[in-house]
């Protein structure tokens, strides 16, 4: 996968959810998925479709509308997630995607304004803080 190591992915790919994990490799899981998601925002960005949620189960299939990328980024947010539930930890930009990743219908703005709106606050270091009340954060 494009912006992971091989190191993250072998150890998420071969742990034991009951395993203990050492804090370097939580770390390391959490920036390798901190770069896939910031190179999958900025690709959503310009204009790419299924970030957050996969077009095939929205019936939006057409010609190049698999991103496995971005279906693996999902898997990944969701297993790193639950492993740091277990260590008792947090990631906000893994619990914040994942929030995004379930917004749909009238309540969706669009992947393209969604993600602009995503990146912004984490250039900004909003991530992890809630928005300011004056209207939808996108």
């Amino acid at each position: 996968m494009h912006g992971l190591n091989a190191n993250a992915m072998s150890t998420m790919g071969f742990m034991d959810p009951r395993d203990e994990m050492d804090p370097v490799q939580l770390e390391m899981l959490s920036q390798a998925f901190c770069g896939q998601l910031i190179a999958c925002l900025d690709e959503c960005a310009r204009g790419r479709k299924g970030l957050f949620s996969d077009p095939e189960l929205l019936g939006e299939e057409g010609e190049g509308s698999a991103w496995p990328e971005a279906a693996r980024l999902r898997e990944l947010a969701v297993a790193l997630q639950g492993v740091l539930n277990q260590h008792e930890q947090r990631n906000a930009l893994c619990d914040e995607f994942l929030d995004l990743c379930t917004m749909h219908g009238e309540m969706h703005p669009g992947e393209r304004k969604l993600a602009r709106a995503f990146l912004g606050r984490i250039e900004r270091g909003e991530v992890g803080e809630q928005p300011e009340k004056k209207g939808k954060p996108w």
